[in-house]
Order: C-alpha cells, then sequence, then structure tokens
C-alpha cells in the first residue's frame, strides 16, 4: 500500500483538526479511500457475476488499471462487503512496454511476449517459486487462457518498490508477471488469497 501526497496531505489535516476540535468531531472525518475508474470497476463486477461459477469466493476482488502509468498506484484490492479498497503499485510486462516508457502500450497472451495480459483471472494456491513466495493464476478469459503456461503470477519485486518511482520516475518490467512491492504482496496474497477475482484492463 502507498502514501499518496494526496492521502499525506489529508492525513496532515486530519491532525491539526486533531489538536484543535473535540475528540467527536475528529471521529466524523473520513480516512482517504482510494477511487478506482467507476467504469473500470463495473466491468470488473460484469466480469464477476459473468464467471461467477469459477471463483468461489466474492467477498474481495482485485483489479489491476492498466491505463494508468506505473508510477502511480493502480492495483487496487476491494472488499466488495464492507467497501474497503487499497490501492499498490504495480509492475507491467516488457513486452507490453517494449520502450520502457512506463505505460502499457499493448497486451499480449502470446507464449514468450513478456506482455501483460488483460481480462479475468482465477487466484490460485501460493507456492514457493522462481520468484520467492507467489499466487497462482488462471486465465478466464481467451484473452490470458495461457496464463498459467506462461506462469503468469502474483509476486513481489524490488523493480515494484515506491524507491524506483522516486529515482526513474516510473517502474521497472515484469515477464507479463503482476509484480507489487513487498508489503503490497503480502497484503495481496492474504487478502485475495485463493479462488477470487483479479481483473487486468485499461
Amino acid at each position: 500500500m502507498r502514501l499518496t501526497r494526496r492521502g499525506f496531505i489529508a492525513g496532515g489535516a486530519v491532525a491539526g483538526l486533531a489538536a484543535t476540535t473535540p475528540g467527536k468531531v475528529f471521529a466524523s472525518v473520513a480516512p482517504f479511500q482510494p477511487r478506482i475508474d467507476p467504469r473500470l470497476k463495473a466491468r470488473a463486477l460484469l466480469a464477476l457475476a459473468a464467471k461467477r461459477s469459477r471463483i468461489p469466493n466474492t467477498d474481495v476482488i482485485g483489479i489491476a488499471d492498466f491505463s494508468r502509468p506505473s508510477r502511480d498506484p493502480r492495483f487496487y484490492i476491494l472488499d466488495l462487503r464492507g467497501g474497503m479498497v487499497t490501492e499498490h503499485l504495480c509492475a507491467h510486462g516488457r513486452g507490453s512496454d517494449p520502450g520502457h516508457s512506463g505505460w502499457l502500450e499493448r497486451f499480449s497472451n502470446d507464449p514468450g511476449s513478456e506482455a501483460t495480459s488483460n481480462g479475468a483471472y482465477l487466484t490460485g494456491e501460493a507456492y514457493f517459486g522462481k520468484y520467492g513466495h507467489s499466487m497462482k493464476l488462471f486465465g478466464l478469459d481467451h484473452s490470458n487462457s495461457n496464463a498459467l503456461s506462461r506462469a503468469i503470477v502474483v509476486h513481489s519485486a524490488w523493480y515494484a518498490e515506491p524507491n524506483m518511482v522516486e529515482a526513474h520516475g516510473k517502474l521497472g518490467r515484469s515477464e507479463g508477471c503482476f509484480a507489487l512491492p513487498g508489503i503490497s504482496h503480502a497484503e495481496a496474497m492474504t487478502r485475495l488469497g485463493s479462488g477470487r477475482l483479479l481483473y487486468a484492463e485499461r
């Protein structure tokens, strides 16, 4: 989870308010909530409904908004019961951004493309592999049907950490996996777990 400038300023304002106002007033101030693009959220929920028979758990979903650059938080974990949303940095595949501009230019499902694939995924079991503690993904659409054979997973990576944005203005690139900062990866492994929807689009 990344502390954005907006969240930092909002937090400072709340802290100042706490010092000058009664506790009752302070308790009514809502914390900063990341906002998912409503059109993308609607598409994710439609995918969840359409593939409900293949998705055992519908309490929490993940949404990756690849219309945003890699320097911005664009991986969301949404609790559909309570409405809580957290936002995270997420790297895309080098095959989706050959010039390393920081923007995803294309999706691909082709083996060897090293590109990110779009569509609905089912989160699978956790395992320890090439990238350490990782979560398998099963593609549920024609656009990402090769996810398992391509070993497209959720994992943590040094090149997805906030200091990469600070130093280079963008994240590094994966081989098509959803690469997250360490703290975000820990949350994804816990909250998304196994048997839930991860939806990736732009």
